[in-house]
């Protein structure tokens, strides 16, 4: 039977899984193929580390090009992740003819439209599926089956570690450091976990996802982000009470000719299928103009979820080698405008006396934005106590001009937490 080569550049976490699922589904990969794959070639560091994968040892190699230049090598799989060397990599493998497969979300963000390019050029496939979701089918998805709609939104739920932080906080009632070093002792967060937890992980698959909903590439740098560093046990008790969950939002918007990009800790109705997300699971909610409301929810991240993807990518250019690809940006082009039109949870601490919230819902009044509730909390042991708002819809740039103008104030001790509540609309 004819063996369609792979060539593998990365024999990490995603990789074993890859390799394990092609062993131990072997059967259901030749009947949908009618062909089977082999590995050519795959690039390693260290020749003599032990692997949990049955591959002989003379297909590894420390020299990548060896891997990208073997002949016997049709599909090139990188999984080494971040932007250098892995862009040289791919690169040389498009120009090479070579189809490409890779999970890699920094790279393809900042030069997807690029690589795309050299794949059409040189009538090659790039794909990219586990980039996003890890095991969720989210991407190829919306360019196959969800292809008849135009997309009016997207919110996602698009890092495990976060998520697992929050959920962690919610129903165990850790502090946001406690939440961090568990999902560390098992694995969900690195040492560093800083890419996940400030918002950058999330920002460069919500840039895969607007390129695929709207028909445009954003960069990253133009899409604003905050991450979840500052959610207190407070916040996490207050958003519950009143009927939420927060939860790290990755969200696209378009009206009109404009969209708007953001990645923000937001308040989530508890009712809102996006907040039963849990732990390490993800989640990606669509709205398209003839499908509806559409949610895609799995494991998005670790070793067999992401292979079964890059795996799924893998069989789709098999299938399909004969096919060329158009890319996935579209010819129009919409203005990216970052109001964040919502209403705002705002935590504050202030001094306990008459008067206070007088002058600091006046100061709100004089920049432009309503209130729409108000809770004072107990008494903290001192001079001072908690004050809770929420909003009615404003500008985020009017919220933080009244802050601004409040922080200054003498009554006020300390702006603890400004949050977006999420209408999904």
């Amino acid at each position: 039977m004819e063996a369609i080569k792979l060539g593998i550049l990365g024999m990490g976490t995603v990789a074993s899984g890859l390799i394990n699922i092609i062993e131990f589904n072997r059967n259901k990969v030749v009947n949908s193929l009618n062909k089977e794959l082999a590995v050519s070639k795959v690039l390693v560091n260290n020749l003599d580390k032990e692997r949990n994968v049955n591959l002989p040892k003379e297909v590894y190699t420390t020299d990548a090009y060896e891997v990208i230049n073997d002949k016997d090598a049709e599909i090139i799989v990188e999984l080494i992740g971040g932007i250098d060397p892995a862009y040289d990599y791919i690169k040389s493998a498009l120009n090479n003819k070579k189809h490409v497969v890779t999970a890699n979300k920094a790279l393809i963000a900042t030069h997807g439209e690029e690589l795309e390019s050299i794949a059409v050029k040189n009538g090659v496939k790039l794909m990219y599926e586990a980039s996003v979701g890890g095991g969720i089918p989210i991407l190829n998805t919306m360019k196959e089956n969800l292809s008849a709609n135009e997309f009016d939104s997207v919110f996602g739920i698009i890092n495990g570690t976060t998520n697992y932080i929050l959920t962690q906080m919610a129903e165990n009632g850790l502090e946001y450091e406690e939440a961090v070093k568990e999902a560390q002792r098992l694995g969900f967060a690195e040492a560093d976990p800083s890419s996940d937890v400030d918002g950058d992980d999330a920002a460069f698959k919500l840039s895969i996802l607007a390129a695929l909903a709207f028909g445009q590439r954003v960069k990253v740098e133009g899409i604003p982000k905050e991450g979840i560093t500052k959610i207190s046990k407070d916040d996490i008790a207050n958003a519950k009470e009143l009927g939420y969950n927060i939860k790290l939002l990755a969200s696209g918007i378009k009206k009109d000719d404009k969209i708007e990009l953001r990645v923000h800790p937001a308040f989530v109705p508890v009712d809102h299928p996006l907040s039963m997300v849990k732990n390490e699971f993800n989640a990606v909610f669509l709205k398209g103009n003839a499908v509806g409301e559409v949610m895609l929810y799995g494991k998005g991240a670790g070793s067999l979820p992401t292979g079964s993807a890059v795996l799924g990518d893998i069989m789709y250019i098999v299938k399909n080698m004969d096919k060329s690809d158009a890319g996935v940006v579209g010819s129009k082009k919409y203005r990216v405008e970052n109001k964040a039109v919502k209403q705002y949870y705002i935590r504050m601490t202030v001094v306990d006396k008459l008067g206070v919230l007088g002058s600091i819902a006046s100061l709100f009044g004089k920049n432009g934005v309503s209130l729409s509730s108000v809770v004072q909390r107990q008494k903290n042991g001192h001079d001072t106590v908690p004050l809770v708002f929420i909003t009615h819809e404003a500008e985020r740039k009017n919220i933080d001009a009244a802050l601004e103008e409040i922080s200054k104030s003498k009554v006020v001790s300390k702006i603890e937490s400004i949050i977006l509540v999420e209408n999904f609309k």
